[in-house]
């Protein structure tokens, strides 16, 4: 059963069974079609969402999707997660830091943090601007800002270093 989360504290777990889902214990009908590549069509209750997956971080289980214009961050836990929670082991202290690369070709709009800064997770770090969205990259995990490798106007190709962090 994974553990669903939204930034505005609303929790619910989840556990997959075809198209039924079980939300707290309660079982739902959701009909969900894929129109395309990271978009969804979802009738639940008679009601109609346009849902797109704007970014799905692996590492940091973060997800972010837009339902009906309206924006929503997720943080996903796996079973494992939930279980080394209760003994007590903080995986987030023991990960690696990562360099901020792009997941997309974009133009960066505004860097938000300075060479030398230190940093808390979820700090943001700079905007790209890609397919006419502007997305906020922030930081997954307490770090310093070791050198910024773009500049504000910048075009950058997917995948580039845009900051190095340690």
């Amino acid at each position: 059963m994974y553990h669903i989360s939204l930034k505005n504290n609303l929790d619910h777990k989840v556990s997959l069974q075809e198209i039924e889902l079980i939300l707290e214990q309660k079982l739902e009908n959701w009909d969900l079609k894929k129109i395309r590549n990271r978009e969804y069509s979802l009738i639940h209750k008679n009601r109609s969402f346009h849902v797109f997956i704007e970014r799905l971080n692996k590492n940091t289980k973060e997800l972010n999707l837009v339902v009906n214009g309206t924006f929503l961050s997720l943080d996903i836990e796996e079973p494992i997660d939930v279980l080394l929670k209760k003994m007590g082991i903080d995986m987030d202290s023991m990960q690696k830091v990562e360099p901020l690369k792009a997941p997309m070709p974009g133009l960066v709009l505004k860097i938000l943090v300075e060479e030398g800064q230190e940093i808390k997770k979820g700090t943001p770090l700079l905007i790209l601007e890609a397919m006419k969205m502007e997305n906020v990259f922030k930081a997954n995990a307490d770090a310093t800002i070791e050198k910024i490798l773009v500049e504000e106007g910048q075009a950058i190709e997917k995948a580039a270093v845009l900051i190095e962090l340690k």
